[in-house]
């Protein structure tokens, strides 16, 4: 009550001061014609960042979706944009396209239909949009293999018939594909098949690019009408407020009627001063680049903590945990909120209600269609308290003005309603916090109670895949494993009626990010002393192995890991093998973020593969099921093939960390080996049962409530 008390006081004091100099006066007009608001939001994608949050039980899965998604209660988010899933990696890991090939399309595969179907439910308002990161191979296969081809544009539209007939939605918008160049030929081709195939009114951003030439191609829109008329939106990836877009490109964009959408913002940044970041950046788009749209990366963190980018930083809600049920709110969260619950896409900036404080910080002011209007403060890095009155004028409405707002102690509360004295209000803004001030009403601070703590991973674990027998309705993917490249489905066994894990991308995919091979992994990267084992089959030309000890799947711009596999091929060969990242780590690849983090790493140890023993079996193992066992004790590294030591070293490199399947490079394209049995276990334990679903766990496609 102490703070609620100081706060009020100060809004008293403020509220009797006249408008002179020490009192920065912002003037609202709401008569004047105002730009449209397209939205604030968060990407799920780039990067396979709700593979556990599929997982989590009930009621958890749902509070953390409503968290996100349903108005006036959480983050309250105006715009999604998803990743287009396209088998290959794309930052955290891969996710299955609905076509693998070009002759097979299922609309089943993947969980990114339930979270856009799920969001869509909580929020019917809820704008949605999509883009490609990674795309399977056989797009514009030939001479001139490219994902800029017309094989491109009707993958696409092939998606987004899949979201319209099976799931019932439809796209705002659709990119060209994510960070991956410029193509003319592509955006004209794009649009005229959407508009073909009933797609018409899916408005098309190009071409969402991070460096610095990123918005060359507007040059030349207006002198190419076809250009022009088929990219609806200038779209791009801006860092505010580090980077602004440049004058001659908002004038050009102004003069062709175009929007500038930010399809990617980063902050990066744990803690309450991330909040800041965030309406920080979300003000600054605006003010300082005439950006409409912004959609931050990435909402809710569902993958492991291992990974890269794993959501203490740049996630609103951590979904990591789900075999315990447990999840975390960042204070991200709530600076979605200040936007979320007070705007909505299709609102309008109210002309002159933007700018920045005298002492530091920024505003913007928006208004409904009717009169009722939001102005979003921020403080981040301010020097002192200050005080601003809101004059407002015509056009807006007279009632009393709500105040919620944010520090680093306590996060989206309402702390008064201000009556309009003279036809304004005033309020004295302290540093480094967020106030919202509205005359809209209904506004809460979402959560639940009874949230169950967090708890290691099951161990040990096994799972025979024969509860799935109704793949589709998991999305063909079973329960925490996560796919870093490739595609690891639930598929019938070959030969009887059980149920496999099969890797299903037949050739390398177009992936954002470079490949290694296709490989899943699962639980817990503090294991140390354990054994990985499974039953597998594969085809002549194919290999398939398990893994142990994985602690790194790479940075985010490729994947190769670290840690140890026991591999098996169609001719009987078998190795053990130490991973130790890529060939050379101080390579820098990637954007200036992965350069820098490739610097701050400065890994001078050896990198690429080792075999570190390699032993043949008796005869081709080609179209047969063996068990693959890796064991850890120590420094002891054991391979068994059939229950029979094969393979034997000694190495320190690495000491722990999680388990996973691998499917190598084949003959012709990759290896698309059958799995069954994975089992983790202590060293020379007991063979645990097979591990059943906790209570309140479901397939995605079945509704829950």
């Amino acid at each position: 009550m102490t703070t609620r008390r100081t706060f009020l006081l100060s809004l008293a004091l403020a509220a009797a001061l006249p408008a002179h100099a020490g009192v920065q006066t912002i003037t609202l007009d709401g008569r004047a014609p105002g730009t449209r608001f397209d939205g604030i939001g968060v990407v799920d994608g780039g990067g396979a960042t709700s593979v556990l949050l599929k997982d989590y039980p009930e009621p958890q899965r749902s509070q953390i979706l409503d968290l996100m998604y349903k108005p006036k209660f959480g983050a309250s988010i105006s715009a999604l944009i998803v990743e287009i899933p396209g088998d290959g990696n794309s930052t955290q890991g891969s996710m299955p396209s609905h076509r693998h090939t070009r002759t097979e399309v299922d609309y089943g595969r993947g969980y990114t239909w339930w979270v856009l179907r799920e969001a869509k439910r909580r929020n019917p308002a809820l704008t949605l949009d999509a883009a490609a990161w990674s795309a399977p191979g056989w797009i514009g296969d030939g001479a001139n293999r490219d994902f800029f081809s017309p094989d491109g544009a009707d993958y696409y539209v092939s998606w987004l018939k899949g979201l319209r007939e099976v799931y019932g939605l439809e796209l705002d918008a659709i990119g060209s594909r994510n960070e991956r160049g410029v193509s003319y030929d592509f955006a004209k081709t794009l649009r005229a098949r959407l508009d073909a195939s009933g797609f018409s009114k899916v408005k098309l951003h190009s071409f969402d690019n991070w460096p610095d030439d990123k918005f060359d191609f507007v040059k030349d829109m207006p002198k190419d009408p076809g250009l022009r008329d088929a990219i609806d939106i200038i779209g791009a990836h801006i860092n505010a407020p580090e980077y602004i877009v440049p004058t001659w490109v908002r004038e050009a964009a102004a003069g062709m009627g175009k929007p500038i959408w930010n399809t990617e913002q980063h902050v990066y940044v744990a803690g309450f001063d991330g909040a800041l970041g965030i309406v920080q950046a979300f003000n600054r788009n605006w003010i300082d680049s005439g950006v409409t749209k912004i959609v931050n990366w990435y909402g809710i963190a569902g993958l492991y903590t291992m990974e890269p980018y794993s959501g203490v930083k740049e996630a609103a809600i951590r979904a990591n945990w789900p075999w315990s049920g447990h999840y975390e709110i960042n204070p991200q969260l709530w600076a979605y909120a200040h936007y979320g619950q007070f705007t909505a896409a299709g609102w309008t900036y109210v002309p002159q209600g933007s700018g920045a404080l005298q002492d530091g910080g920024s505003y913007v002011t928006l208004k409904s269609p009717g009169p009722d209007y939001s102005v979003i403060i921020e403080t981040r890095k301010a020097k002192a308290p200050q005080t601003v009155r809101v004059a407002v004028g015509a056009g807006l409405s007279t009632a009393d003005v709500a105040v919620w707002r944010s520090d680093a102690r306590a996060q989206f509360v309402h702390v008064a309603d201000l009556h309009p004295e003279g036809g304004a209000v005033a309020l004295t803004v302290d540093p480094d916090a967020i106030y919202s001030l509205t005359t809209t009403r209904g506004q809460q601070k979402g959560g639940f109670a009874g949230v169950p703590p967090q708890q290691a991973f099951p161990f040990p674990y096994r799972v025979d895949f024969d509860r799935y027998r109704d793949a589709r309705a998991w999305g063909y993917l079973p329960r925490y494993f996560a796919d870093i490249e490739g595609a690891f489905e639930l598929a019938p066994c070959p030969g009887d009626q059980r149920i496999c894990l099969r890797q299903s991308v037949p050739v390398r995919p177009y992936s954002w990010a470079p490949d290694w091979k296709p490989y899943t992994i699962l639980g817990d990267d503090g294991w140390t002393d354990y054994e990985v084992s499974a039953d597998v089959r594969v085809r002549g030309g194919e290999s398939a192995a398990v893994m142990g000890r994985i602690n790194d799947v790479g940075s985010g711009y490729g994947a190769i890991p670290k840690g140890y596999l026991l591999e098996l091929d169609g001719a009987g060969e078998v190795r053990l093998v130490v991973v130790r990242g890529k060939v050379d780590k101080k390579a820098l690849v990637g954007d200036a973020e992965q350069q820098a983090l490739i610097k701050a790493a400065n890994d001078a140890a050896e990198g690429g593969e080792k075999v570190l023993a390699r032993a043949p079996l008796a005869g081709a193992a080609a179209d047969r099921w063996h068990t693959l066992k890796l064991q850890f004790s120590g420094t002891r590294i054991r391979g068994y093939v059939d229950g029979k030591p094969v393979v034997e070293a000694t190495d320190a490199l690495y000491g722990k960390g999680m388990a996973g399947l691998l499917a190598g490079p084949a003959q012709s394209g990759l290896s698309m080996p059958y799995y069954r049995d994975v089992v983790i276990n202590r060293v020379d334990g007991a063979l645990p049962p097979p591990t059943k679903p906790l209570p309140g766990q479901a397939p995605l496609y079945v509704r829950q409530r």
